[in-house]
């Protein structure tokens, strides 16, 4: 790419995006397949083959998922001041050795540990199980070293992805101009959607033939890839207007977090994200240890995707006129609802029996819970995202919007750190792992390992885990009364202040 490719005026493209910017995306494609990927499978991954407990996984997914998108901030502070292009090169690196770290601590698939949760259609083998000293003797690492070898490759992973988030999508903003802005960024989150999609799809393929641990190698390469192209087209954009300092940065977060106004919009908001974010958190856990191995949670969570490209654009057309608080409403309404479905698998079970007939196809009743939940999750998102970002923006005082605006991934901050960690004390309680049930109860965990086979009940210490929804649900309705609080005093404060003149 020539120097001309680039107009004067900040770097903009004379004709179209120029190829900056596609390649920006490309790169964005493969790290966002290779992210998603593992994201999906990282709880299980976690306990079925590092050895974490169910809480121990829910606070290890819960402080990576959670400082990951609190870091972007700073990390675009460091790529301003050595170059996009710079910070892609070393982002993508730091990414390829993590997701690669991350892998080596991982199980031998071939070895048939029985800590993984045997598929419903595979026939259960007496005396099958091995002890806990010969599953230690197939490991590729011995625990301690196991474990923390899996947290350092985290942490390398989530200061990779910390750089590549605001240099993609400043890359996008760089590489348009105002006129051209909005479909740059809509380019930019179809690509995110596409690359999410996609990870989740081929990780659920993966884990069926090779195993959880194998996905951390596909993420290696997909960002390896991503890594050579960057490396062999990447040009960098104009950077004049860049220069922001960590102190200020730090001054503009303190700022933010006591205004009490925009912070309770933050925190109500995060309800909502907590829900979504049990895609990742309790889904795949909840569906493999109640259905066994062959229910593809990959595949599931990407009805989320798919729903919102199908209905965003529809949607956001509807609710344009509409005010952003009640857009809003309607996405918090929603959503209590996408958790109370997914809990109520049990009475659907009580009418149709183990199997929900479509007639091309039957499905189990937790199945079809758990479709309808996660599509009303969409469908609530489609309602709630177009108009977030321009009612967080009326919280803000005056003259200082773009400055609270660049801290609204709070909202994804609190709500995956709360998520996850409640995640895994909901798992341990009310659906635990199965290994656990092994030393408390063997012959509850024989009824387990018949039960994921379609051959009789669930023990008893699985009777109520649809409860986990249940909490969701009230987290949800929290959201909702909350916001709903929040609109009526902002409302009488912002009236006080009219009163009185602006005061």
């Amino acid at each position: 790419m020539t120097d001309t490719d680039f107009a004067a005026d900040g770097g903009k493209p004379r004709r179209g995006f120029g190829r900056t910017f596609w390649i920006a995306n490309g790169a964005e494609l493969c790290e966002r397949a290779a992210y998603y990927g593992m994201f999906i499978s990282l709880v299980r991954y976690l306990n079925i083959e590092i050895g974490f407990t169910d809480v121990e996984a829910g606070w290890v997914a819960a402080l990576f998922s959670s400082i990951l998108y609190f870091l972007p901030t700073f990390m675009g502070i460091m790529a301003d001041k050595i170059s996009f292009r710079r910070a892609l090169i070393m982002a993508f690196l730091l990414l390829t050795v993590g997701y690669i770290l991350l892998g080596t601590g991982g199980t031998k698939k071939e070895e048939s540990i029985d800590r993984e949760v045997p598929s419903s259609s595979a026939a259960a083998e007496p005396g099958s199980s091995i002890s806990a000293d010969e599953r230690e003797q197939i490991m590729l690492l011995p625990e301690v070293p196991r474990k923390l070898c899996v947290i350092v490759a985290l942490i390398i992973i989530m200061f990779g992805g910390a750089i590549v988030k605001p240099v993609i999508s400043g890359t996008a903003a760089k590489c348009s101009t105002n006129e051209t802005r909005a479909r740059a960024m809509s380019i930019f989150y179809m690509v995110v959607n596409i690359g999410s999609f996609s990870g989740k799809f081929l990780a659920g393929d993966l884990n069926d033939r090779l195993g959880l641990q194998y996905i951390n190698f596909y993420a290696a390469g997909m960002s390896f890839c991503a890594f050579l192209l960057v490396m062999a087209l990447y040009k960098n954009p104009d950077m004049k207007g860049t220069g922001k300092t960590v102190k200020e940065a730090f001054a503009g977060l303190l700022t933010v977090m006591q205004n009490f106004r925009f912070l309770s919009l933050i925190l109500i908001v995060a309800g909502f994200w907590a829900i979504q974010g049990q895609l990742y958190a309790s889904m795949p856990t909840y569906l493999e240890r109640l259905l066994g191995s062959g229910t593809k949670p990959e595949y599931l969570a990407n009805v989320n995707p798919a729903v919102v490209v199908l209905l965003v654009i529809p949607i956001t057309h509807m609710v344009r006129r509409f005010k952003p608080e009640n857009a809003i409403g309607i996405g918090l309404f929603i959503i209590p609802f996408t958790a109370l479905v997914m809990a109520l698998s049990p009475v659907l079970e009580s009418i149709t029996g183990p199997e929900v007939d479509f007639g091309l196809f039957s499905l189990h009743p937790i199945v079809v819970t758990i479709i309808i939940g996660i599509g009303l999750q969409g469908l609530a998102e489609c309602f709630l995202s177009p108009k977030f970002l321009e009612y967080a923006s009326k919280q803000a005082p005056e003259g200082e919007v773009g400055l609270y605006l660049g801290y609204q991934h709070l909202t994804t901050f609190f709500a995956w750190l709360f998520g996850f960690v409640i995640s895994g004390y909901l798992l341990d309680a009310y659906c635990p792992d199965p290994e656990k049930i092994r030393e408390i109860d063997p012959a509850q965990y024989e009824q387990w390992q018949a039960a994921v086979q379609g051959q009789g009940p669930m023990p008893e210490a699985y009777a109520h885990a649809h409860y986990i929804w249940f909490v969701f649900t009230a987290i949800g309705f929290a959201a909702f009364i909350g916001l709903l609080l929040f609109k009526h005093v902002t409302r009488k404060i912002d009236e006080k202040k009219a009163l009185n003149g602006g005061a």
